[in-house]
């Protein structure tokens, strides 16, 4: 039997980061949905394919590997753009939460973070979180990241976009985001990774012992 560990959160919140922290804690595999509609965007772009044409959308969701993606290359805006277009579309979405339900499945356990996953990827998970911060904490995050990667950036921009981020994704009519009935909260606002890494890990290690 594997052990699953559904994250979810706005745009951010710091999901990312914990996730991949937990996984190396307890040897877990890891799966950053995001990327799997990332990588599918990027599979169209990179055929010259159009963005609103759900079939062939859903065509490359399917032919997507999720042992292959590459965080570095995905993160670039143009598919993240393309990204949030083709995730409006219940095709896609179906396709994507069929491969991640798999993923979700390989032992010993796996860390799985995104939009939906205590909600509609792994509603039985034995450890559901919910990451949040404030759109002002985000925004500051994501700014200092562009910052210290050596890019311009724009506060306010930066500000909109994530507000409008957070609108269209718990607004959408296909697996709003929202925290799972059952899910515990972290709000990273004004909490540390570790202060947050130690608060999941005694959720998760009670999980585990429970289990045994």
């Amino acid at each position: 039997m594997t052990f699953i560990i559904a994250i979810d959160g706005p745009a951010a919140a710091g999901k990312g980061t914990l996730s991949r922290r937990i996984a190396e804690e307890y040897g877990f595999h890891h799966l950053d949905t995001g990327l799997t509609y990332r990588a599918t965007a990027k599979a169209l772009l990179d055929s010259g394919l159009p963005l609103d044409d759900e079939a062939v959308a859903e065509k490359m969701a399917r032919e997507v590997e999720l042992a292959g993606l590459d965080r570095s290359v995905l993160s670039a805006h143009a598919i993240g753009e393309a990204a949030s277009k083709i995730a409006v579309m219940p095709a896609v979405r179906r396709a994507l939460v069929e491969a991640q339900r798999a993923f979700s499945l390989r032992e010993p356990g796996t860390v799985l973070d995104g939009r939906d996953i205590g909600t509609v990827v792994c509603p039985g998970a034995p450890v559901k979180l919910y990451v949040t911060a404030s759109p002002e904490v985000r925004a500051k995050r994501r700014y200092d990241e562009i910052i210290g990667n050596g890019q311009p950036a724009d506060y306010a921009a930066i500000f909109e976009d994530v507000k409008k981020r957070d609108e269209r994704d718990m607004g959408r009519a296909d697996s709003p985001l929202r925290p799972a009935e059952d899910a515990h909260l972290l709000d990273t606002s004004e909490m540390s990774i570790e202060a947050a890494f130690q608060g999941a890990k005694s959720l998760i290690d009670a999980a585990l012992i429970k289990k045994i």
